[in-house]
């Protein structure tokens, strides 16, 4: 297998989340695997000696923005450094055992493929178990994602967009596409739509990664700053994307991952994993 994704992981402030995000990373790491911090500039100064303990403890690599640029224009810099495919993690995401793995073999499968986008509780068309919400957190996202990955052959269906909050985007999606719009989408939503409607109009795929599972709490570091996917960010994207929510639309309508949904949770029920 190729190596490994590099992680990267931009960080506003948001100290209690960022904490959970890194712990988890760190123990569910593959031998070989590297991860990127980016510090944004965060104004909590609990920030800067966290990230350098971690990178120290870790053997990470971490950069600090002299300012504050934006997660859009902070992921490009980490997309800049990756020497093959890239993992966007957010820093309020958890992931679980054998996640990276299971996300390179997706992208594996099918040389088209652009990105990759891992079942969790809060990630709207990736959502568990309820479909386009914003779940709870579960009280053992371990079970979770064990009885995920044990319930049988991966399909990695196809997705009208990649969900950013865990994003795998492909060495080929990054030499034809280029990087995120930091140039439209500024401080951040929406990128990641853009992102992977560009990759569908270059003949490129959005899949899910439906044997692997990370949480996310959402909204630990733009939320403070009042930012939220609203109109504005909706009128940017359908200026780029006419056609967005009609496809989106559909695709929620027909619900393709329906069955799906249903088997992983009564795969769950069984055994007596509960997602709340």
């Amino acid at each position: 297998m190729n190596q490994w994704p590099l992680v990267i992981v931009p960080v506003y402030n948001a100290v209690a989340a960022t904490t959970a995000c890194l712990d988890a990373l760190a123990r569910n790491l593959p031998p070989g695997a590297n991860v990127l911090l980016i510090n944004d500039a965060s104004t909590d100064a609990a920030i800067s000696p966290l990230l350098e303990m971690y990178k120290q403890s870790n053997n990470w690599l971490l950069i600090n923005n002299p300012v504050n640029l934006g997660f859009v224009k902070t992921a490009n810099i980490g997309l800049r450094s990756a020497a093959a495919d890239a993992v966007l993690l957010n820093s309020d995401a958890v992931v679980t055992s054998d996640w990276l793995p299971r996300l390179q073999r997706a992208a594996a499968t099918d040389p088209a493929i652009a990105t990759v986008t891992p079942w969790t509780n809060n990630g709207e068309i990736a959502s568990l178990p309820g479909f386009c919400q914003a779940n709870p957190v579960p009280a053992d996202p371990e079970a979770v994602a064990r009885v995920i990955a044990a319930s049988g052959p991966a399909e990695y269906p196809q997705l009208p967009t990649a969900v950013g909050f865990c994003m795998l985007i492909t060495a080929k999606a990054i030499r034809q596409l280029g990087y995120f719009d930091d140039t439209t989408f500024g401080l951040g939503y929406g990128e990641e739509n853009d992102y992977s409607r560009r990759a569908v109009n270059a003949g490129l795929r959005n899949v899910l990664c439906d044997n692997a599972y990370v949480c996310h709490l959402g909204n630990q570091s733009f939320g403070p700053r009042g930012l939220s996917p609203g109109d504005e960010s909706m009128r940017r994207l359908l200026n780029c994307h006419p056609d967005y929510l009609e496809i989106v639309g559909s695709y929620i309508s027909e619900d393709p991952l329906a069955k799906r949904r249903e088997k992983l949770l009564a795969a769950l029920s069984a055994e007596g994993v509960a997602l709340d």
